[in-house]
């Protein structure tokens, strides 16, 4: 076997006060395991047993890789391969978000997994920008497109992207192209449940509407609510309306209660609903929850931070991600065009559920 020191890469030294190494190449790699590149090619590619390669030989080679911090040439392998091992990510406000950029966090950690990175290009909105960023996509020749939105919604697929395309917390209501979505009607299910198990089943008002265009997430939590009071006999006594922010929830709760609401239970269509909520019921006296018990949507850290802490159903966004990277390269086409990924609830002190465990608690009679 070559000695390391003749077969390590020539052109190591220092000019003009800068220290450089030269990048180690597979011909390096096949010098010092004393094989041929193509051996090398054989190994690193899963080829081995096929080329009937022993494991004296395979080892000797990995040894050099090791030894030499050898990392194979993307761009070489995309030329022989036909891929890049990119991912290209097209979103309106998503990667600036803080809470939705989770996606982007399941996204990675899947394109991580199967050997992939993410190119990421934001529009903020804008089509025309939205437009370049495509076309440089698309010139990159990634492997596949990610279309993502910061709000759940109906919008048009991309067209003119040569690739593949999954679309990301959004769905074209006109085309049958692949999309990941949180499964909104369900979560609706489990905020109803929740007050329904906790033995509260009248005076159940909702607290938000959806005010972005083409936005699907709040019709369908509300379709999931009213869908399971209705299962157990019970209604929604009506919908407080808002915008999904902190002002004017609290402006629109604020009024309601000055006017003689008396509410047992609020469900709140975001986090953000939530916290304006809960300032106007501490303006108004009322206590969260022996006055009244609030249920909401989002699951962020602001659920953690309001006090008592908020019962809320939380949207999956990283398992979506995740989901997505792997629909666009391992494809499936057994399973249905619009991927819906359960919500979850996760409690809190908002929604007091000692009555129900009271109840669990009697003899049977």
């Amino acid at each position: 076997m070559a000695s390391v020191a003749a077969a390590r890469p020539a052109g190591s030294g220092i000019e003009a006060g800068v220290s450089f190494v030269r990048r180690a190449t597979l011909a390096d790699v096949a010098r010092l395991a004393g094989v041929s590149g193509t051996t090398v090619s054989y190994i690193l590619n899963g080829r081995a047993e096929e080329m009937r390669i022993s494991s004296r030989t395979r080892q000797r080679v990995l040894d050099a890789v090791t030894e030499l911090d050898y990392r194979p040439n993307r761009s070489a392998r995309s030329l022989r391969t036909r891929t890049t091992k990119t991912i290209g990510v097209l979103s309106d406000y998503v990667a600036s978000g803080m809470f939705s950029s989770r996606m982007l966090a399941g996204a990675s950690a899947a394109a991580r997994a199967l050997d992939h990175v993410l190119v990421i290009g934001e529009s903020e909105g804008d089509p025309s920008v939205e437009a370049v960023l495509l076309d440089e996509l698309a010139e990159r020749q990634v492997d596949g497109l990610l279309y993502i939105t910061r709000t759940t919604l109906e919008t048009a697929a991309p067209t003119g992207f040569p690739g593949r395309v999954v679309m990301l917390n959004c769905t074209d209501p006109d085309r049958d192209q692949l999309s990941v979505l949180p499964d909104e009607e369900l979560g609706g299910a489990m905020a109803a449940a929740a007050f329904l198990n906790a033995g509260i089943e009248r005076r159940i008002h909702v607290v938000g509407e959806d005010p972005t265009p083409h936005a699907i997430a709040g019709p369908l939590r509300l379709t999931g609510i009213t869908a399971r009071l209705a299962a157990a006999g019970r209604r929604i006594e009506g919908v407080i309306s808002c915008d999904w922010a902190v002002e004017p929830a609290y402006q629109a709760v604020r009024a309601f209660l000055r006017a003689g609401g008396r509410p047992r239970g609020l469900i709140c269509l975001n986090d953000r609903i939530a916290m304006g909520t809960y300032q106007a019921l501490a303006e108004a006296g009322r206590h969260v929850p022996d006055d009244i018990a609030i249920v909401s949507f989002d699951g962020s850290e602001l659920a953690g931070w309001l006090r008592p802490r908020l019962t809320s159903v939380a949207l999956p966004f990283e398992d979506m991600g995740a989901l997505a990277v792997r629909l666009l390269l391992e494809p499936d086409s057994t399973g249905p065009v619009r991927r819906l990924v359960p919500m979850r609830l996760v409690h809190g002190e908002s929604l007091d559920d000692r009555q129900a465990v009271r109840k669990r608690a009697q003899p049977l009679v």
